[in-house]
C-alpha cells in the first residue's frame, strides 16, 4: 500500500464530492489522523492508513480514542492484510460513539465515493 499516492487519491475525490479531505490532520490533543474528511467544517469522518501487521489491535485502539477525542463519528481503517477479529474493541469503539470499519486498500475509492 502505498500511503502517499492513496492520501492524494483521497484528497482528490473529496474535491470531487464537494468534501474536504484533509492529511495529518492535528487534533486539539496535539495528535494527528491520517486524512480527515470535513463538510462545511464539520468533521464526518477519520481515515487511518496503517501498513504494518504488527500490534494491529493496539493500533486500531488508539486510532478509536483519537477519532473520539477529536469529535469524528467514523473511523475508516485502511490495511492490506486480512482483518483481524475485534471483539471487545468494537465494544469500546460504541461506547465512544465511534462508529468503526477496517477496509482493504482497493475498497477505500468506492467506499468514499459511497459516503
Amino acid at each position: 500500500m502505498k500511503v502517499k499516492t492513496l492520501t492524494r487519491e483521497l484528497v482528490t475525490l473529496a474535491t470531487d464530492l464537494g468534501l474536504e479531505a484533509v492529511p495529518e490532520y492535528r487534533t486539539g490533543d496535539g495528535t494527528r489522523i491520517d486524512v480527515a474528511v470535513l463538510k462545511d467544517g464539520e468533521k464526518l469522518l477519520a481515515i487511518e492508513l496503517e501498513n504494518s501487521y504488527k500490534w494491529i489491535r493496539q493500533r486500531i485502539v488508539y486510532n478509536i480514542v483519537k477519532a473520539s477525542r477529536a469529535g469524528f463519528p467514523e473511523l475508516w481503517i485502511v490495511y492490506p492484510f486480512q482483518a483481524p477479529s475485534l471483539g471487545w474493541i468494537e465494544e469500546y469503539a460504541e461506547e465512544l460513539d465511534v462508529s468503526i470499519s477496517i477496509l482493504k486498500p482497493e475498497e477505500l475509492k468506492r467506499a468514499l465515493a459511497c459516503f
